[in-house]
């Protein structure tokens, strides 16, 4: 007798032969029963699950001698017939090779004679997707309404490609991947059957290697027993596959975790050098740092995880060492090197790199963990900050007159001026005093939104505290203390001195705290506008000045700001935008105005 492939010699010749497809063959096994047999069928799923093995059963049940029944005799003489395909009744079509609408006007010429000695004549269509669309279309009227004795059965790898026509004419079946404890213990029965010692680290290495097909697997065991005869470890199913060890996928992935890149990389150059396939190495990867995170969610269940003893060891070691928003972005950076491995001239480089990047992914912070924080950091008041003030640059050459010395002691535009055009210090008057000092503000603000449109949008929701001795207190409210991290730097105490020394105090400084909002002040326009007409120092009567800055600056329509110059360099070194992208460690991609 001439030698049998394993794949053929064990193939399942009933439903409780099946591994892995108890939700399919449960329930044609019931519709057998209770005689609710559709007339066409489809079977869908990947390669080597069972698909053509259950239409073949399915027809044993139908044609077997008294049936429709699930449990035949092994010697009928017609399921014998049917398993080694010379039943008249039972007609195997490769849809790839009769894909034409001649072949299918053929089958459907034929399907109205009645079958030669069974009781249903079935029809079964390997890779059914391969039909043209004319095909299909031949088929759609016989298969909706096909003769009595007659059964179509499909089976497909890509049913998104089968026309919706058929598919409403069919009851689908979905078939799953085998999980590998499965076909580890399938293929230690069929060893011992055989004869052969096998250790189940090699078991599970070619349960991985199949990725769910149980004929992968069955085939692979067939050419390691032809290559290593009576005697199988581990490392020959690895040195077949390409694949890694279970233990160096543990110790690379343990290395990420604790951000020891030179011991993954030496890893990773070792498994390289030993010929290990970059896209087995990844896929292996991500499978256990998805079952990691799994096993983190479910606090350690088992049963929802397809894993061996040593790994769910590691799993129970490794569990502590990173919360799951980590592995998240683990997980995150490698899906996406493994999407462009594919493409990549150099694929060592390419992991290379991931490695780092998940690495830096451990260490990072979500911008959702980094608001909680600010929020939290605002609710305790964290966040309240005084700033040293910075010295005052020299005045402009065409700047305004310098002070006199009588006013350098106390300047405060909380004081108006009096007749003579000098300022006195007198606490009184403290209405006038607010006004003085808001218009001095909006004057400020405008001044620096010309310069810096950033950060004028920031100091919107300042307000000015007070003027005292030379130092102007800027205020945030608490809404709006996360700000301060954001403004309070030297470029922008500068800008804002600079142009408080254009409105003629020369030793002015600036501090920013975090203060409340008074209740009775308005919020700042938002618009731009002229200069506010504020007296200062060595500066005529207010009705003289009035006059003045009218003349000089006639009033402008609010309705319409003035146009505000944009400059891409200038968007790109502001220092609010800097530090936007310090916190959440952004990059700038494109600048539109």
């Amino acid at each position: 007798m001439s030698y049998q492939v394993i794949a053929r010699k064990y193939r399942p010749q009933r439903f409780n032969d099946v591994v892995g497809q108890d939700h399919v063959t449960q329930t044609l096994s019931n519709a057998i029963r209770q005689n609710r047999t559709a007339h066409a069928y489809l079977f869908c799923g990947p390669r080597g699950t069972g698909k053509t093995t259950i239409a073949r059963i399915f027809a044993k049940c139908l044609n077997c001698t008294g049936g429709p029944k699930v449990d035949f005799t092994d010697d009928d003489p017609r399921c014998r017939e049917i398993a080694e395909g010379r039943s008249l009744d039972v007609i195997e079509i490769d849809g790839a090779s009769n894909r034409g609408i001649e072949e299918i006007r053929e089958l459907r010429d034929t399907v109205k004679y009645a079958p030669a000695s069974s009781k249903f004549k079935i029809y079964i269509i390997d890779e059914v997707h391969m039909l043209t669309r004319e095909a299909f279309s031949a088929l759609l009227k016989t298969l909706e309404e096909p003769p009595a004795h007659v059964k179509f059965m499909f089976a497909t790898t890509e049913p998104e490609k089968v026309l919706p026509t058929i598919l409403s004419r069919c009851q689908r079946f979905d078939l799953r991947r085998i999980p590998a404890a499965l076909i580890v213990r399938h293929l230690a029965q069929i060893a011992k059957q055989e004869k052969v010692r096998i250790d189940e680290a090699a078991l599970y290495a070619i349960a991985r290697g199949a990725d769910g097909g149980m004929r992968d697997a069955e085939s692979t065991l067939d050419q390691l027993i032809s290559f290593c005869g009576e005697q199988i470890v581990e490392s020959d199913v690895l040195s077949m596959f390409g694949l890694a060890a279970q233990s160096q996928i543990l110790d690379l992935s343990r290395a990420v975790l604790a951000g020891e890149i030179e011991t993954a990389l030496r890893a990773l150059n070792e498994l390289a050098r030993h010929g290990k396939d970059p896209g087995r190495l990844l896929s292996d990867m991500l499978s256990h740092y998805r079952n990691l995170l799994i096993y983190q969610v479910s606090k350690g269940d088992l049963s929802l995880l397809e894993v061996s003893e040593a790994e769910a060891a590691s799993l129970a070691e490794q569990a502590g060492s990173a919360r799951s928003e980590v592995l998240t972005r683990i997980m995150e950076v490698l899906t996406d090197c493994e999407t462009r491995l594919r493409d990549a001239a150099s694929k060592k480089i390419l992991i290379e790199v991931a490695l780092l990047k998940a690495v830096e992914a451990r260490n990072a912070t979500s911008i959702d963990a980094v608001l909680k924080q600010l929020q939290r950091l605002r609710a305790e008041g964290a966040l309240e900050v005084v700033s040293i003030p910075m010295p005052a640059p020299a005045p402009p050459p065409h700047g305004p007159p310098p002070i006199r010395a009588a006013n350098r002691g106390a300047v405060s535009p909380q004081l108006p001026a009096s007749e003579s055009g000098s300022a006195t210090a007198s606490p009184a008057a403290d209405a006038p005093a607010r006004s003085d000092l808001e218009q001095l503000w909006n004057k400020a603000v405008e001044a620096v939104g010309r310069a810096s449109p950033f950060t004028r949008s920031y100091l919107l929701e300042a307000h000015p505290v007070s003027f005292n001795r030379n130092v102007l207190t800027i205020g945030f409210d608490p809404e709006f203390g996360d700000h301060l991290e954001l403004v309070d730097n030297a470029k922008n105490r500068t800008l804002i001195q600079t142009k408080l020394i254009e409105f003629g105090f020369a030793d002015a400084q600036v501090k920013f705290v975090k203060a409340e909002t008074p209740a009775d002040r308005a919020r700042p326009p938002r618009t731009a506008v002229g200069p506010a007409s504020l007296p200062a120092p060595d500066t005529p009567a207010p009705a003289e000045a009035n006059a003045a800055e009218e003349k000089a600056n006639p009033p402008q329509d609010e309705s319409k700001p003035e146009p505000v110059p944009f400059k891409k360099d200038d968007f790109r070194n502001d220092p609010l935008i800097q530090k936007a992208l310090e916190i959440f460690k952004g990059q700038i991609v494109e600048v539109r105005a």
